[in-house]
């Protein structure tokens, strides 16, 4: 008789259980949720693409009955990082030209092989081998501009990953257009062609204020408001910009663009190295969001970004590894937030100026913020997009621990990652990416070279 009620007990909590596609469960789930929970021993529950619950590992349990089920004791889960700023085909130029100041390097080295080289093919094959390095350190989403967005966006669709992808419309022969008019209806076209797209979000990308006349830049924005479509520019990135508007307009970079009124809509600027506090307020007031690039104002020795006064004024500010030509020669957003973090101390001479949870939100809630995108993506929390990673706890850098945020940005890497879900597909599993032959795309790589 005994047993019989236990059988029949476990047939009613059966039968009770909420239906689940995923349940993964953990030592940590770091949620970045309004409450920053870190739940120990916790667990994520997946339904139809998205997160049906988050909570402790038991009490989800209880609750779901999973199809699958994925047990990571040794690790933690996390949401899915979020890179604000890229140029995904120039993984082909790495190491192209190094440790040489911004104008040299675009003016001498990459817009000539830019020139040569950007085809169709290249970006096709210069996404593919970024997107395989994206996704085995944990970037679920990321904003690009370069040239053929739409060869990008069919490479990221394929990969599985988020983009908010902006073809890029400068003031000379590109490799996609002959002029910034060309370029303007290529991009139309673009929009109109990914519009609506579950993984994409296309974008408009003027290069940059003294890269293009204003007339194209007032006609970027218009085309973007035609479409509710994002804005993603260059600004302030170097001193020698910053002094040439001055000489040339009587105001800064970010001032030049505001009266032009490209911050009039959805707007995702770079860099913003070099800005005052007038910019800022300017920035602040449009609820412009920003690409923090520590890497490359670093290795390009453009300067240090005022991050710490950016967030205390709210602004959205993300992360971005750049371009690998030089740049930056990778895509490892445990860099950048590693960086991001240990140059503001620098700055300041404040060690606890911009502790880890704050490059951590960075990498994942705010920069989803910086795109628009934080009610779908960015934490772990019911109802977004069930986009998140495990990240590997069992290694010799990773013990002891005793902060979770301390070890994300200080401890781990990039190659920690095991896991990778996007909006409830397996992407990456124990380390091997099921969407894209990484072997091949890599032998591809190797056999390429540059004119």
């Amino acid at each position: 008789m005994r047993r019989s009620c236990s059988l029949l007990f476990l047939l009613c909590g059966l039968l009770a259980a909420e239906p689940a596609d995923w349940l993964w469960t953990a030592r940590y789930v770091v949620t970045m949720d309004p409450q920053r929970r870190v739940i120990e021993n916790g667990a994520v529950a997946v339904r139809g693409g998205r997160i049906a619950a988050v909570g402790p590992a038991a009490e989800l349990a209880r609750r779901f009955q999973p199809r699958r089920r994925v047990d990571r004791p040794g690790a933690l889960i996390a949401p899915g990082l979020v890179a604000t700023h890229t140029h995904a085909p120039m993984s082909l130029m790495r190491g192209l030209a190094d440790d040489m100041p911004l104008r040299d390097w675009l003016e001498k080295h990459i817009f000539p092989a830019e020139a040569r080289n950007t085809t169709a093919e290249f970006v096709r094959l210069g996404t593919r081998l970024a997107c395989v390095e994206m996704l085995l350190s944990g970037t679920t989403t990321y904003a690009d501009m370069y040239y053929f967005e739409d060869v990008i966006a069919e490479v990221t669709r394929e990969a599985g990953m988020r983009g908010v992808l902006g073809e890029t419309i400068i003031g000379f022969p590109a490799p996609d257009a002959r002029t910034p008019g060309e370029a303007l209806r290529f991009t139309e076209r673009f929009i109109q062609r990914f519009r609506g797209d579950p993984l994409i979000v296309p974008a408009v990308a003027p290069h940059a204020l003294y890269t293009n006349s204003d007339e194209t830049l007032r006609a970027c924005r218009a085309l973007a408001n035609r479409y509710g479509a994002p804005l993603l520019t260059h600004v302030a990135e170097t001193r020698g910009e910053v002094d040439e508007s001055r000489a040339k307009r009587k105001m800064s970079p970010v001032e030049a663009l505001d009266r032009l009124g490209l911050f009039a809509g959805r707007t995702l600027v770079a860099h913003a190295v070099w800005v005052d506090d007038a910019d800022l307020q300017i920035l602040r007031a449009r609820g412009v969001g920003v690409a923090h690039c520590p890497s490359s104002n670093m290795k390009l020795a453009s300067g240090i970004a005022p991050v710490v006064k950016m967030l205390s004024l709210d602004i959205a500010v993300g992360l971005g590894p750049d371009g690998p030509a030089g740049s930056n020669n990778d895509f490892n957003l445990f860099e950048e937030m590693d960086l991001a973090a240990k140059l503001q101390k620098v700055a300041t001479g404040d060690p606890g100026v911009l502790p880890a949870s704050r490059a951590l939100e960075m990498a994942t809630i705010r920069g989803a913020r910086a795109l628009g995108l934080e009610k779908e993506i960015g934490s772990l929390e019911a109802g977004k997009q069930a986009d998140l990673i495990t990240v590997r706890l069992d290694r010799p850098h990773a013990v002891p621990l005793y902060n979770v945020y301390s070890q994300m940005v200080y401890a781990l890497k990039g190659n920690d990652v095991g896991d990778v879900m996007i909006g409830g597909r397996l992407v990456v599993d124990a380390g091997r990416v099921l969407t894209l032959d990484a072997d091949r795309i890599a032998a591809e790589a190797r056999r390429f070279r540059l004119k």
